[in-house]
């Protein structure tokens, strides 16, 4: 590590120093705790809320407990995207403390009508896995499981919708909104210059990377959606433009949503950037042998994962085959319906 860049522990220390404090909540799902942020401005801010479940608000109470306020405090809640593990308390908290709700704009109808938008997001992955290979009844084992987590989420109305490229200003400082889609259409981060300062949601984590999930697209009130099954969202390409775009900032200090802080976020995109090719060139030498389903390629690149988390897998397997498609190096066939990719 260069000597001007802070350990995780000195930037946690920093970013506090400047009213930024860290909350650690659990969540039941792989990825572990998520890291929420509790802003000591005016208005007193929350980013993120965790999941709906009673341990995440009991460790939430604690833990705002830990800087003298309590849920009923909280003024402003602020969402980085649409993740249960960073919406799913957002209902209680703001019934509780009647606290403003800002997020990109886009989420307005999701975020308003909760249920509704997870049902669109599992008909949208349904249609997605029958068009790549997967078998029905893994479709309906995954369907159930989703159905099972939205409890995990909810929803509130957003009174504060943030445009991209805006400005969220609190008494000490101002945040630039910044949408960059990817990891989901909805992420966004907040970006305090003066401080060299980026709050990152699952932007940018630094152990694991992002996934840039599939996922259904998220109009601006009275646009029309664009048709999936015509023009399929390519998650990892618009996340690689994302990462370009902030590799960009001075940032100094990236808060990520979980894990510890990123003080080398060139490094790490730079890192993620080789990761991605070296994926992609796996993927073109399966294909030299014959063509394949993209849940064929997963099969074949982690096995009976492949089945466990399927979509996820999925999701990462198209997300080269996108690229590799850009660059004329693979191909995609329809066999009735169901899409095969071959390399040319």
């Amino acid at each position: 590590m260069a000597e001007d860049q802070p350990t995780p522990e000195q930037a946690r220390a920093e970013a506090a120093r400047g009213g930024v404090h860290v909350l650690s909540i659990p969540t039941p799902f792989l990825v572990g705790r998520v890291n929420c942020y509790l802003i000591d401005d005016d208005p007193l801010t929350l980013v993120d809320t965790g999941p709906n479940s009673g341990k995440a608000l009991d460790e939430l109470e604690q833990a705002l407990a830990r800087h003298g306020r309590t849920v009923e405090d909280l003024e402003l809640i602020v969402l980085t995207h649409q993740h249960l593990d960073h919406i799913g308390l957002v209902d209680v908290l703001v019934r509780r403390s009647g606290a403003d709700v800002a997020a990109l704009d886009r989420l307005t109808g999701y975020l308003g009508d909760y249920h509704a938008a997870a049902e669109l997001d599992d008909e949208f992955a349904v249609a997605l896995m029958h068009r790549h290979g997967i078998p029905a009844d893994v479709v309906q084992a995954l369907r159930a499981v989703s159905s099972a987590f939205r409890g995990w989420g909810s929803g509130a109305t957003l009174t504060r919708p943030l445009a991209d490229g805006s400005q969220l200003r609190l008494r000490d400082r101002t945040l630039d909104v910044l949408h960059r889609p990817g990891h989901s259409p909805s992420d966004t981060v907040f970006w305090d210059a003066e401080r060299e300062l980026l709050i990152a949601g699952d932007h940018l984590i630094k152990h694991i990377s992002s996934n840039p999930l599939v996922a259904r697209p998220l109009p601006l009130p009275g646009e029309t959606a664009p048709d999936p099954a015509i023009d399929r969202p390519q998650a990892l390409r618009t996340y690689m433009a994302s990462l370009a775009q902030t590799r960009e900032l001075p940032a100094r200090i990236v808060l990520a949503g979980h894990g510890d802080p990123v003080t080398d976020h060139v490094g790490l995109i730079d890192e993620r950037a080789g990761m991605t090719e070296r994926r992609a060139r796996k993927i073109h030498g399966l294909l030299a042998e014959r063509p394949l389903t993209a849940y064929e390629l997963a099969q074949r690149m982690w096995g009976n994962v492949a089945v466990t988390q399927a979509f996820l897998t999925l999701s990462e397997v198209l997300g080269h085959l996108d690229l590799l498609c850009l660059d004329g190096r693979v191909r995609e066939l329809d066999d009735d319906g169901v899409a095969h990719f071959a390399a040319q």
